[in-house]
């Protein structure tokens, strides 16, 4: 498994700076030069979505004992993990729900809030993507739009619905079966408590329709919310777009690096997707690269941070593990 994601980090690797090199990279480097000390209002600007998103997560089942800073932390620190490092955009989900863990809150529960999270959070990625597709359809007609794309999104949808019904219907037993032989499959599930017991927490977890709803409402708000940071990227770059722009190249960008989550960060994918939506869009080239290279700057901005933070916070977490044990 390892191998096979540093093979994709090379691929990707050298896809991004193909790309880079193609399109002139002294003229995308100058484009992102011009955006100058704006660059922190882009990094700042994304603590919006982030918010809304830990505001869903915050909402699900006993989760909200803890304190909302605390669980924006973990939020952040399994984004940083997700944006940066070789783990297949699984590791940075295994990370935030070990760091709710505890307070009252035992592993099963902050493992299940987890699940139900990330399938409510590609659920709303799914319905992002339905919006930026109609606002494509309207703006450039349908002949625009690609078989690959109109299958993707139906594939997607797809894999998505039988997901849900699988954790309906007895997913982690099965899991257990395949990741039982493994060191680290037996670890997680035994950090849970079994896959019978996640399985049944997940299940009494989409039961509260009500809270599910909201959650889903604020992934929802944060995936548009996050249009905002292509919306101020290129203004900040000298060609402004509209909302409807803005949320064309979020949704659809961010569709096509989903799909490539084997390449740690998407990276080299992202960039592909830009230059093409920009260039539909009349963006040249250089500035559609400018705008994922500011994305890719965000995403440094903040996730290094987050890094560092992440042993830190374990550090925390076992020494209140530990403090409680004595008691």
């Amino acid at each position: 498994m390892k191998r096979t994601l540093y093979l994709a980090l090379a691929v990707g690797i050298g896809l991004f700076v193909a790309l880079i090199a193609y399109n002139g990279g002294t003229q995308v480097a100058a484009a992102v030069a011009a955006a100058g000390w704006g660059l922190a209002w882009v990094t700042l600007f994304h603590l919006v979505p982030l918010a809304l998103d830990t505001a869903g997560w915050w909402g699900l089942g006993r989760v909200r004992r803890l304190s909302f800073p605390a669980v924006a932390l973990a939020r952040w620190i399994g984004e940083s993990v997700n944006n940066l490092l070789p783990v297949g955009q699984i590791g940075g989900n295994l990370v935030r729900a070990r760091l709710v863990a505890g307070d009252g809150l035992p592993g099963v529960e902050a493992g299940a809030t987890v699940v139900v999270d990330l399938t409510l959070t590609v659920l709303t990625q799914l319905l992002f993507t339905l919006l930026g597709l109609a606002l494509f359809l309207f703006r450039l007609g349908g002949a625009a739009v690609t078989t690959e794309v109109l299958t993707g999104v139906v594939l997607g949808a797809a894999a998505l619905l039988g997901f849900y019904i699988a954790q309906r219907r007895g997913l982690f037993p099965l899991l257990a079966r395949l990741l039982g032989g493994g060191e680290g499959g037996r670890a997680w599930l035994s950090w849970v408590g079994g896959a019978v017991a996640l399985d049944a927490e997940v299940v009494r977890l989409y039961g509260g329709r009500g809270a599910v709803a909201r959650s889903a409402a604020l992934h929802l708000a944060a995936w548009i919310a996050g249009a905002g940071e292509v919306w101020l990227a290129l203004r900040l770059l000298g060609h402004p777009v509209g909302w409807g722009g803005a949320i064309i190249l979020e949704s659809l960008g961010q569709a096509v690096r989903s799909s490539a989550f084997a390449v740690p960060g998407a990276l080299g994918v992202q960039e592909g997707g830009f230059l093409l939506l920009g260039r539909m869009l009349g963006l040249t080239p250089e500035i559609a690269l400018a705008v994922s290279l500011v994305k890719r700057v965000r995403e440094l901005a903040l996730g290094l941070p987050g890094l560092v933070a992440w042993p830190v916070a374990e550090r925390s977490r076992q020494a209140a593990d530990g403090a409680e044990v004595e008691g």
